[in-house]
């Protein structure tokens, strides 16, 4: 009776945590449904310090990585491709690379770990200490003055992040292909002739729909912080954990359909 008590329970918690996920997700879409009729209410303060936290604060850490990756993905694909004397083409792999995949999945995990958590507990902390109740008793929905700011800062930075995270991503393999005595000028031609705008507006598009996803997970986890001792931490932990296996779901399912699609 013990192993059936404990299978019940976690099943109505999953049951529980889907009806709560899905709740946020009704409520903040008829927040930004009605901010379309009335758009005076948007905070647009609030947004832009999110905003600021957001994309200006991460610039350092996401042009390291993306430097990083491209001297990484640089020195792997070299190694094999200079068995044919084809190295040039290294550049081609790390355009592709980075606008079509690499570029937004690694900004986007960068953003979860950075941004995602904090909504998560700038917001649950509110509701441990009962604002988000004070809020509600007073007439403001808190998916209005809290969320929205929010998801709206990660959507917007996200695409700024990436194109930096691209560029310096460029600039390290180009850094690399100098070392091997590929003049600059030619990589920079491989680069321009590879990169078409579809797929610049493809990964912008990713982006875009990654830092959507960021936002409604941080901010729903912090919606629902229990009035515990460990509330605020565990929130955090969610909106990170559940943030990463978002984006890596969006991003299974957008590769299956452009295999589909032959895009």
């Amino acid at each position: 009776m013990a192993l059936f008590d404990s299978m019940g329970r976690r099943w109505l918690a999953l049951f529980k945590g889907f009806h709560g996920n899905l709740s946020f997700l009704g409520e903040t879409t008829k927040e930004w449904l009605g901010m379309l009729v009335h758009p005076g209410r948007f905070r647009f303060g609030d947004a832009a310090l999110a905003f600021e936290r957001a994309a200006f604060d991460g610039l350092p850490i996401c042009g390291g990585i993306g430097f990083l990756l491209g001297v990484i993905l640089s020195f792997q694909s070299a190694a094999a491709l200079q068995q044919f004397g084809v190295e040039i083409y290294v550049s081609d792999l790390i355009t592709i690379g980075l606008f079509r995949e690499l570029g937004p999945l690694v900004t986007a995990i960068i953003l979860a770990g950075r941004s995602g958590s904090a909504f998560a507990a700038e917001i649950g902390t509110m509701k441990v200490d009962e604002e988000l109740d004070a809020l509600t008793t007073m007439g403001l929905p808190p998916v209005r003055f809290l969320v929205m700011p929010r998801v709206a800062a990660a959507i917007l930075a996200m695409p700024i992040l990436t194109i930096f995270a691209e560029l310096a991503g460029l600039v390290g393999g180009a850094i690399v292909l100098e070392m091997m005595n590929v003049p600059n000028a030619v990589f920079w031609r491989h680069v321009a002739a590879t990169a078409d705008t579809f797929m610049i507006l493809f990964g912008l598009g990713k982006a875009c729909l990654f830092g959507l996803l960021v936002g409604l997970v941080g901010c729903s986890a912090g919606m629902r912080t229990q009035n515990t001792a460990d509330g605020v931490g565990r929130a955090a932990t969610a909106a990170v954990v559940g943030g990463i296996v978002s984006i890596a779901l969006a991003d299974g399912i957008l590769a299956v359909i452009c295999y589909a699609w032959n895009l």
